[in-house]
């Protein structure tokens, strides 16, 4: 530490750091070195900014130096560090995402982190990788073999093409009063009791309730929607008024068992495939009319 640095700041650059001490959250370390450099550029010595910030010499002189070779973000910054070597090269690290997009090994459901890391010992010439290695790429790509989400994979082809289409063109028309869209879905429903009273909340405590159950049978729940009124209060003076017409589109879900889900078009949703167009006048005179 022969060479001594000047710290001269200039009216922009007091002002930047007073700035960064005054206001807002930054890192401690950044706002360190600029109490080191406003410090300096008031005149005081190297020790007395130790003992007044408590930093060490080398700290000080690192930041004046860095402001001396390359200005005022580079005394603030932090020197780029050179770390260790990634261990998987960019050929292996794609290799490991499309493993990892593959099923797994045989008597296995899932990709774990100690299995991908098996795997890519005999597919690449490394004789040890670490769980974490592959947990950080895998990261770094957002993958989590581990996880399975449930989805509806539609069939697409012409049939379901024009089922959508039918749908579409139907919930495009004009809404008319006497013609509603009515669309309906069902829901097995498990009907629970309680077995012991539950505690009823306080202050300070939650409701209590026990862990065991009596089980009261099911139910099927049958939603109702018309497709161009938004209001519930709508869809429940339509299913009042209506109750004969929309009572015995249920029955043949009922007749095919609790909990059982009547068949309907793979990969189109069960409300808008029974999109029903119907007219209340009809509805009214033929109360038994599908």
């Amino acid at each position: 530490m022969n060479i001594r640095y000047h710290i001269d700041l200039t009216s922009e650059e007091h002002a930047e750091l007073g700035r960064l001490l005054s206001g807002g959250k930054c890192a401690a370390r950044r706002l360190k070195r600029a109490q080191i450099l406003l410090a300096a550029d008031a005149g005081s010595g190297d020790e007395a900014i130790e003992r007044t910030l408590a930093v060490s010499g080398s700290t000080i002189y690192r930041t004046k130096r860095r402001f001396a070779e390359c200005g005022l973000e580079a005394a603030l910054s932090e020197e780029p560090r050179p770390g260790a070597e990634r261990k998987l090269t960019g050929k292996e690290e794609a290799l490991l995402i499309a493993t990892a997009c593959t099923k797994p090994p045989l008597g296995r459901s899932r990709w774990t982190l100690e299995l991908l890391a098996d795997e890519m010992i005999k597919l690449t010439e490394h004789e040890d990788l670490s769980r974490e290695t592959i947990r950080r790429r895998l990261v770094e790509n957002d993958l989590k073999p581990w996880r399975k989400d449930m989805w509806c994979i539609p069939q697409v082809d012409a049939e379901y093409v024009a089922c959508m289409e039918d749908v579409l063109d139907l919930y495009n028309e004009a809404p008319n009063p006497e013609r509603p869209v009515v669309c309906f879905d069902e829901s097995p429903t498990q009907l629970i009791g309680e077995v012991r009273e539950p505690i009823p909340a306080k202050p300070g405590q939650l409701e209590r309730f026990d862990c065991e159950y009596r089980r009261n049978g099911t139910i099927n729940l049958f939603v109702f929607l018309d497709a161009h009124q938004q209001s519930l209060d709508h869809t429940a003076a339509f299913l009042a008024a209506n109750q004969s017409f929309c009572l015995p589109r249920c029955a043949p879900a009922l007749a095919q068992g609790e909990g059982h889900r009547p068949a309907h078009r793979e990969g189109l949703c069960p409300m808008h495939a029974r999109a029903m167009r119907c007219s209340l006048s009809e509805s009214r005179e033929n109360p038994g009319r599908a």
